[in-house]
């Protein structure tokens, strides 16, 4: 069952305006979360803020956002200040910019979420524009309020329908040049590019979503499972290695890359069907 939408407006581009609904395309709902409790009383721990200077309980009415100025200086901001400085745009999503897709850095891509339309009479419309930018090549930009604060977003045509990326922001984005400048560029060895080459060959398989599944998350429901049980789990059973085997340091590239490839043609193929 798809999730309700937690955002609906109208999306807009210059005359032309229909309502849409917003849902989040990913999700952590199926995260093991836990709770904080009090071992000797086994309940629910609640956190309060205190003032840190006496240590006592701050009431709600009291606590204010506050913008540090110097080591002891803040400088307070009320919330009707911060929401007269905040986009009108909460409803409605005015694409003022297109661009052209390849020409926006991976980086910037922050949270996708899913634009569909709310309403019959608004699908041709949300057609029209969505089939304009897959023919172009383009990608609109626009300005939104969401999760309380302004955010650009990209527009991108996917399928049958628009995915609406959040965007980071330039202070948010450091410059890879600051830490790949320092890395080798010279072209390697070709007989080690040979062998890297055969070596990606063989491990090479069809993406399945099962290479990104979470062991973690599998390892902590099988611990609070056993938790649960009256007795306790027999010894013997199989244990979950604690730290990953750390390979020893390589000596000899050419010696390690044939002694892969060796293995690599005795063992099974790995992760699913290999590519011809």
């Amino acid at each position: 069952m798809a999730p309700r939408s937690f955002w609906k407006g109208y999306l807009k581009l210059s005359l032309v305006t229909c309502p849409v609904a917003m849902l989040p395309a990913t999700t952590e709902g199926e995260k093991v979360r836990f709770h904080t409790l009090n071992r000797a009383t086994g309940h629910r721990v609640e956190s309060r803020y205190v003032d840190a200077v006496t240590g006592k309980p701050v009431a709600e009415d009291n606590e204010v956002k506050g913008y540090q100025t110097g080591a002891d200086d803040y400088v307070m901001l009320e919330d009707d200040e911060l929401e007269d400085v905040a986009l009108e745009s909460t409803r409605t999503i005015d694409i003022d910019t297109f661009v052209e897709r390849d020409s926006i850095a991976w980086i910037y891509q922050d949270k996708p979420h899913y634009l569909v339309p709310n309403e019959p009479v608004g699908e041709e419309a949300y057609s029209v524009i969505r089939d304009a930018m897959a023919a172009t090549g383009m990608v609109g930009i626009s300005r939104l309020v969401l999760y309380r604060r302004e955010r650009a977003v990209m527009l991108e045509p996917r399928d049958s329908g628009i995915v609406l990326w959040t965007l980071r922001y330039g202070d948010e984005v450091r410059d890879d040049k600051d830490y790949f400048a320092g890395i080798r560029t010279a072209k390697p060895d070709t007989a080690l590019m040979g062998m890297i080459k055969k070596v990606i060959a063989q491990r090479t398989a069809d993406w399945d979503p099962g290479m990104v599944k979470d062991p973690i998350q599998d390892q902590l429901l099988q611990l609070i499972r056993s938790k649960k049980k009256p007795k306790r789990a027999k010894a013997g059973t199989a244990a979950v290695s604690s730290a990953a085997e750390r390979p020893g340091n390589v000596v000899n590239l050419f010696d390690a890359l044939k002694k892969s490839l060796q293995s690599e043609r005795t063992s099974a193929p790995r992760g699913g069907p290999k590519r011809s």
